[in-house]
């Protein structure tokens, strides 16, 4: 072939080639995206907590003696279980025991004295009785005679109740006395477990001074009744009333316990971080497979149910951009944006009440690189 006939070859093969650049780089380039097509199911409005809550007993005490001491006896440990009422701790006492021995002798020994008095005194009133009757029928008795055996019955009568008066003064002394005893123990105000104990045998304690905390010496709870204490932030504490409904979340376990009811609301708002004011919550457990296990002090999150639908149209939040928009992928794979309106959401889901359709195609994985409006895209296997 000459050169003249290999030119006109040349610049068809070239246009070939300029043809077929130009139909790939007009073709559609396609990003992989995770794809979810909607369909109804559950959907619930809550509300957790800002910051970590707390699981915490319903009673807790923290027991010091009212006076200050050297400690006699320890009737309890660490762990123990005990009963309203038990006695737990007893600071030497000695001198105050026997003071209200020595009252219980005086009370004894005041009313076989009132006794004896009160006896003369009821015998003084009959003699004046039988004078009085014999000056009357008789006339033989005087009057001078009639007036003194009466006034020395009622001289008596009073010395009778001045020896129970007696009585009465000193029950009031042993009264003080075992009272000066009892501000030397430490007594179980409720059923409950001893958590812990801040004194030792022979050691000297003291109730807190005012305004200065010191540590308790026994520390009580009541573990048959736990809750959770948690922040709200002070935006959504309004719609939470107390019976709603609530999911308890604990870093030590892995599933949720949703037997709690919200049985308290803070009557007021928390400022302790600057621009984050939170009213504090308190959820009650109520099933005993929830409480199986939990500690007080244990770190936990509150999720509070505001209201549910069993069948809604739902799209995940992950899927949702700003203003209540999502990408949709259409059959040929162009990516559009599509608003729709909002009802019930939490941190999972948001209900589609108008805009979208069941078996609409929404890109879940809006955050990737290169995935926007008006993009190819094909659903990544």
């Amino acid at each position: 072939m000459t050169a003249s006939g290999k030119k006109p070859l040349l610049i068809i093969i070239g246009l070939v080639l300029a043809a077929a650049l130009y139909f790939f780089t007009q073709q559609p380039k396609f990003v992989d995206v995770e794809i979810i097509t909607l369909e109804q199911g559950e959907v619930r409005a809550t509300v957790s907590n800002t910051r970590v809550g707390t699981v915490k007993a319903c009673r807790r005490a923290y027991l010091a003696p009212a006076t200050g001491g050297q400690v006699a006896v320890l009737h309890v440990n660490e762990g123990d279980s005990v009963k309203q009422n038990q006695l737990l701790l007893e600071i030497w006492n000695k001198d105050l025991k026997a003071q209200v021995k020595l009252q219980d002798a005086q009370i004894r020994a005041n009313r076989a004295s009132a006794e004896q008095v009160c006896q003369l005194g009821a015998g003084a009133e009959r003699e004046a009785d039988r004078v009085l009757r014999l000056q009357k029928f008789n006339n033989i008795i005087s009057e001078e005679q009639v007036d003194i055996k009466a006034t020395g019955a009622r001289a008596k009568r009073a010395s009778c109740t001045a020896a129970l008066e007696a009585i009465a003064v000193s029950q009031a002394n042993r009264d003080a006395a075992q009272a000066a005893v009892e501000r030397t123990l430490i007594v179980a105000p409720f059923d409950g477990t001893v958590a812990e104990i801040n004194a030792e045998l022979g050691e000297f304690i003291t109730p807190s001074p005012p305004g200065i905390p010191t540590l308790p010496a026994i520390d009580l709870l009541d573990v048959s009744c736990l809750y959770v204490s948690a922040p709200i932030d002070e935006v959504d504490a309004p719609q939470i009333k107390t019976g709603m409904s609530a999911c308890v979340s604990l870093d030590a376990f892995g599933d949720k316990r949703c037997s709690g009811t919200v049985s308290r609301i803070a009557p007021y708002v928390l400022e302790k971080e600057k621009q984050a004011r939170t009213v504090e919550v308190e959820v009650k457990l109520t099933d005993p497979k929830d409480l199986d296990g939990l500690l007080p002090g244990y770190s936990a999150d509150i999720e509070v149910l505001l209201d549910r639908k069993a069948a809604a149209l739902r799209v995940p939040a992950e899927a949702v951009l700003e203003n209540n928009r999502v990408l949709l992928m259409r059959p040929d794979g162009l990516l559009e944006e599509r608003s729709f309106k909002p009802g019930l959401a939490d941190w999972n889901i948001v209900e589609v009440l108008s805009g979208l359709n069941a078996g609409d195609k929404v890109v879940l994985s809006v955050g990737r690189e290169g995935v926007a409006a008006g993009v190819y895209a094909r659903e990544q296997r």
